[in-house]
């Protein structure tokens, strides 16, 4: 018996739309003809189609102007490694520029045949990154969060990415079984007493390789944002000089990690300055430029994903 196809779903609708654009070189015009809708869907249904992760499209082209920022990154900084993406332009979110080239430096790691340890902070950057991950078959390496993965209410943590980078690699994945931040500092040295959790938090301390997001303190910090600190804890960083942190650890304009605060109460593992395996921060965007620059003048980081002109903001501070 012939069986006709279901009506399309709009994810359906949305990823053809954006086939059609980004592969297939259509106008929205001819989309909205093709698809029998008006160009005004079409157009919606192009933009959720990059939105929601549905089409991934990767510049195989290295920029020259691009080339040149990442070698003065690394030498004015030291760095390892540098990749810079080019810009969006105003108002375009920069993670939508640097997520395909982070998930091209970790596919690059879990590409590799011996064994590695993968250690993984969590942010919007890092879920950029995973979202634009192709699919590879890396049950060699393992994954380790460096962050707890228990939010304030007890769900979990939104933006805690090990598990879905585990479906996309099919890897072994261990999450940070402890509250991102606890309570108390009593609390969370239960927790961290607890012999699971010492197992996980060893092995994320040899780690072979670190990705982590660097989130700004500023009056719109992703930990205030995302209800991990309240306005008073905030406050109270802000004057001890906190401009940026690393897997909710806090630190200071000269990379320096705060004895107060939040810090006393934060989950997981701190990533420690001067790691000699490298140690990559994703992040791009004005507002964390004070963070960045910190991260990599102490090198909590050393290697950087970011864009254009967050590359020329952290060099004229230079």
């Amino acid at each position: 018996m012939n069986r006709h196809d279901p009506e399309p779903s709009l994810h359906d609708e949305a990823a053809r739309a954006g086939w059609l654009y980004y592969v297939g070189g259509l106008t929205q015009d001819q989309i909205a003809s093709e698809l029998g809708v008006s160009r005004q869907r079409a157009q919606r249904l192009v933009s959720r189609a990059m939105a929601e992760g549905l089409i991934q499209v990767r510049l195989n082209h290295r920029i020259g102007v691009c080339l040149d920022l990442e070698a003065e990154l690394c030498r004015h900084f030291g760095l390892m490694r540098a990749r810079v993406a080019p810009g969006l332009g105003p108002g375009a979110d920069p993670v939508r520029a640097i997520a395909p080239a982070a998930a091209a430096e970790l596919e690059r790691f879990l590409r590799m045949h011996d064994p590695l340890v993968i250690a993984l902070g969590t942010g919007r950057a890092m879920r950029g990154m995973v979202d634009a991950l192709v699919e590879i078959d890396a049950p060699q390496h393992r994954l380790v969060s460096l962050i707890g993965n228990i939010a304030p209410d007890g769900s979990a943590s939104f933006f805690d990415v090990v598990m879905r980078i585990a479906d996309k690699v099919r890897a072994p994945h261990y999450p940070m079984p402890v509250p991102v931040i606890s309570p108390t500092p009593e609390e969370n040295a239960a927790f961290h007493a607890l012999a699971p959790v010492q197992k996980v938090v060893a092995l994320a301390e040899a780690a072979t390789v670190v990705f982590v997001g660097v989130g700004q303190m500023s009056n719109d910090a992703p930990l205030l944002a995302d209800g991990f600190v309240t306005r008073s804890e905030l406050d109270e960083m802000q004057r001890a000089g906190a401009v940026g942190e690393v897997a909710g650890w806090v630190f200071d304009s000269e990379g320096r990690y705060l004895d107060l605060g939040t810090n006393t109460r934060t989950g997981g593992v701190r990533v420690a300055p001067g790691l000699e395996r490298p140690s990559i921060g994703i992040a791009a965007g004005a507002s964390k430029v004070p963070a960045i620059h910190a991260a990599v003048k102490s090198r909590i980081i050393n290697g950087l994903i970011t864009d254009e002109p967050t590359a020329r903001a952290l060099l004229s501070r230079t």
